[in-house]
């Protein structure tokens, strides 16, 4: 007999999956008609061009979610104001150049409104997804950024990486999936202190877009593991997670202002 929490979880699972759909069907759609402006104005193709939907766990491409209507009052925000500043609006046309040593230890901090998250990178495995992300955060990409969705239902995931807040933005260039084969990955689970990358549903789609486990999430193997969050991160994922999400349903921008006012990566 299937439980209520077994049967949560599998809606959850159900609703994910059909949100997948739904940003892929959006994505060619959006490639279709990106291909039309390009035979007649070239300027609009390049305006559009940055209009790349990167994640996978992002918002519903700004569909009015109906049980926001009724979201409970939020609880108080536990997260203090943001560093002055404005989030990046860099893109580049194509990954930057394989610099990161596979045999070097990296890790990265993000120094947010709600706590330092601290982040070990595995450039053994995933090469190109922390040489991405040393690239990046050199650039300023992350700084002042905000992370826009918090999971609380069936999957327990912060999600960041998109200076424009919404889950519609990225670097203007993809990097390729790896490391889906990892160990850790047992039975299509994340376990919790996983860091991973956010992407359409489609192989090789991730640009800069991440998601933060906080608790043991089921999910399919097709989201690039790269790293894994330090024991300081935990605690602010959980503070963050405690603050809970503005739906109501599980699933929305979390209560916790939480920003990312610099990120940084360290070689050693």
């Amino acid at each position: 007999m299937v439980s209520n929490e077994q049967r949560r979880r599998q809606l959850a699972r159900e609703k994910f999956e059909r949100q997948q759909q739904r940003r892929e069907a959006a994505r060619r759609k959006a490639r279709r008609r990106n291909a039309v402006i390009a035979a007649g104005v070239a300027v609009v193709l390049a305006a559009g061009a940055t209009a790349y939907a990167t994640g996978a766990l992002v918002d519903d491409g700004g569909k009015k979610n109906v049980a926001a209507d009724a979201a409970p009052t939020p609880k108080k925000d536990p997260c203090a104001k943001p560093a002055p500043g404005t989030p990046s609006a860099k893109t580049w046309k194509s990954e930057p150049e394989m610099t990161v040593d596979k045999s070097a230890s990296y890790a990265m901090n993000l120094t947010t409104t709600c706590g330092a998250i601290d982040l070990k990178l595995d450039a053994a495995n995933a090469p190109h997804t922390v040489n991405s992300f040393d690239f990046l955060a050199e650039e300023g990409f992350f700084d002042h950024s905000k992370c826009h969705r918090l999971t609380t239902a069936g999957i327990y995931v912060l999600q960041c990486g998109d200076p424009k807040g919404t889950g519609q933005g990225g670097p203007g260039y993809t990097i390729e999936d790896e490391n889906l084969k990892d160990p850790k990955l047992k039975g299509n689970v994340y376990p919790a202190g996983t860091v991973a990358m956010a992407n359409t549903g489609q192989p090789h789609t991730g640009g800069s877009q991440f998601f933060l486990v906080y608790q043991d999430s089921q999910l399919p193997p097709q989201y690039t593991p790269f790293g894994t969050i330090g024991a300081e991160g935990m605690k602010t994922l959980k503070k963050i997670a405690d603050a809970g999400e503005s739906s109501g349903a599980g699933d929305g921008a979390p209560n916790a202002t939480v920003v990312i006012d610099k990120a940084a990566v360290t070689r050693s």
